[in-house]
């Protein structure tokens, strides 16, 4: 848009992208569980992947992805192909030039896909980074399945393709990943139950209440408590590897998801975006209470006033505008008080200076420290008029 913030601007890289199929074996089937006892399955998981690449002169660095509107097994939400362009190239040739890159994972909403932030991971992977978006099985419009499954899988998919996407990238691997992946170095990046995944992978252990609901719903199931805060396995399961993460919009506190020792695991620099008005995972009781409990993280809180929910994906299809659908398709994705592509390019000008400065040790922290109201003084990297309606906070690590 005309009055992008100065980050939000494509890198010098050219963008491939391709598509991969990841197989988690013997995993809790928690949507068939009985009498607590939890039949296995092996989980499919699909995952787009964008990185630095060549482009070839005379070829269309264009691509065409897929998605639907609707939910699987939803009568009153039909599903809907529809198909949008991007800028990346299907299966081009990796640029090996200054590789291995940082590591990014992208884990989306309920329901949602592994293409809802393509604005970003694009973005990302032509600044350097190697961006993995997954599709969460049972959890995408094409395939929605019970809740439950969500509340289990969520940050085990994150681990899982944490996990694969260092060994792909092994000089042994024989995939194109090799020698591109810096897996020490890596960055999660989670919308709405996404933001429920990745807090937890990063520390952010579930709570009692949170499991005590799991087993009620699950008919029995004892599966989540793998998870929680006061679990010896789960304070054992730290990832070293895990450098920063960002959440937008992260459901649960609401429900009790967290408790202030659960919070206290996290400790990885965070970088939190919320609209003031969210009314799926709440704000000043949800993700600003999230933003205030994680005491032992340096983190920030980027809030668009008056947005709901919505601060994450693409902007809405056209398809979501025919007369007829349900409103539940355009504002699966659009914002009352915002156009959709003026928050994009916000999230690209912040996301790239905090991952910049986490994993790339850039020079970016001017971009960041700004006055707390965009209101009251422009923002760095903004154009003259446009910082307005914004707020960011920031609060260091307990000592």
């Amino acid at each position: 848009m005309p009055d992008a913030p100065e980050l939000a601007l494509r890198g010098d890289y050219k963008v491939g992208v391709r598509t991969m199929d990841f197989i988690n074996r013997e995993q809790i089937n928690v949507l068939k569980s009985k009498a607590g006892v939890d039949p296995l399955y092996d989980r499919p998981l699909r995952v787009e992947i964008w990185y630095p690449a060549r482009v070839p002169a005379g070829k269309n660095e264009i691509s065409a992805y897929q998605d639907f509107l609707g939910a699987a097994n939803d009568s009153a939400r039909p599903l809907i192909p529809f198909t949008f362009l991007g800028r990346a190239m299907r299966n081009a040739d990796p640029d090996l030039n200054k590789s291995p890159f940082p590591l990014v994972i992208v884990s989306h909403g309920y329901l949602g896909s592994r293409l809802l932030l393509t604005y970003l991971t694009e973005n990302l992977a032509s600044k350097g980074y190697i961006v993995v978006a997954i599709d969460h099985t049972e959890s995408t419009y094409a395939d929605a399945g019970g809740f439950q499954s969500t509340l289990l899988n969520r940050s085990k998919d994150i681990l899982f393709v944490l996990n694969q996407m260092e060994k792909a990238g092994r000089s042994t691997s024989k995939s194109f990943l090799d020698g591109l992946v810096d897996s020490d170095n890596t960055a999660l990046i989670g919308y709405s139950m996404g933001g429920y995944g990745v807090l937890n992978v990063a520390g952010a252990g579930y709570s009692q209440k949170l499991a005590a609901f799991f087993t009620t719903i699950t008919n029995g199931s004892k599966a989540i408590y793998g998870r929680t805060a006061d679990n010896a396995d789960f304070k054992a399961s730290y990832d070293q590897r895990i450098k920063a993460v960002v959440a937008f919009a992260p459901w649960g506190m609401q429900r009790g998801v967290w408790d202030a020792e659960g919070l206290k695991g996290l400790k990885v620099p965070t970088f939190f975006v919320a609209g003031s008005q969210d009314d799926v995972s709440g704000y000043e009781d949800g993700i600003k209470a999230i933003y205030t409990g994680v005491i032992n993280a340096d983190r920030y809180l980027l809030t668009y006033e008056n947005a709901r929910h919505n601060v994450a994906p693409n902007p809405p299809p056209p398809e979501s505008l025919k007369p007829g659908l349900p409103m539940a398709e355009y504002y699966h994705y659009a914002e009352p008080a915002w156009n959709e592509r003026r928050i994009n390019n916000i999230n690209q000008h912040f996301i790239t200076a905090f991952l910049g400065i986490y994993l790339k040790k850039r020079d970016f922290g001017k971009y960041l420290d700004v006055s707390e109201k965009s209101n009251s003084k422009a923002w760095k990297g903004f154009k003259p008029r446009s910082s307005v309606g914004l707020e960011l906070l920031h609060a260091t690590a307990a000592k």
